[in-house]
């Protein structure tokens, strides 16, 4: 009699939308809390990024309280010096309950649905430590799937002055994931983008209060 193939289970993931950051090409605005189609930015990567994963992180270091409204534990940095988005993926390695973690940018807010899944796929399948998107010929650095095995590593870089995540990447074993939706990715940096990227009702200003929560799922 043949034995029936155990299926493997699915390992499960954790997430840091980095909203740390000091956003000087958007004036210096709270990114995560500026407006697109009177939406927090960071409302529409909850929206594509929660039903993704087992847990969610948001990595802030100001408005912190208008952050936790969105229902999800804010983290902020370790180091009061800013150190950039490694430092935000650092501090959600260390609370992260899943032995892998997942980095976006809180100003992409069209990521595909299925990121999470072909990112996971690609890292297991390949036995890499990291899994990075590639898209229209660009590779997607600030968004990538990582094992929390990194941690002291990534923490070792830091401590050496090491702040750019093309560099921590370029260390590490990693796998590149072909997408074809190049608006998936879209970052909007400036408030130019921001505007394009939406419609007339994009607004370069500050969220009073956020429009989601956990009922985003």
């Amino acid at each position: 009699m043949n034995s029936s193939a155990v299926p493997t289970e699915r390992l499960k993931i954790s997430a840091v939308i980095l909203a740390g950051g000091r956003a000087r090409r958007m004036g210096g605005a709270d990114k995560g809390l500026v407006l697109l189609n009177d939406r927090p930015l960071i409302a529409w990567v909850l929206k594509r990024i929660a039903p993704q994963v087992d847990e969610l992180f948001i990595s802030a270091n100001r408005n912190l309280d208008q952050y936790r409204l969105f229902g999800y534990p804010v983290l902020p940095d370790a180091s009061p010096d800013l150190q950039g988005p490694l430092a935000g993926l650092l501090r959600a390695m260390t609370e992260a309950a899943h032995p892998l973690v997942l980095s976006v940018p809180c100003d992409t807010p069209f990521l595909p649905d299925d990121l999470v899944g072909r990112l996971t796929g690609a890292l297991e399948e390949s036995g890499a430590d990291i899994a990075i998107p590639v898209c229209g010929g660009q590779v997607h650095r600030a968004v990538c799937l990582c094992r929390c095995s990194l941690l002291p590593g990534l923490e070792n870089f830091l401590a050496q002055g090491g702040r750019r995540v093309g560099e921590w990447q370029s260390m590490l074993k990693s796998v590149e994931v072909p997408f074809d939706d190049e608006r998936s990715f879209l970052n909007l940096n400036t408030a130019d983008e921001l505007a394009a990227s939406g419609s007339e009702q994009a607004l370069f200003t500050i969220a009073s209060s956020p429009v989601c929560g956990r009922g985003l799922r």
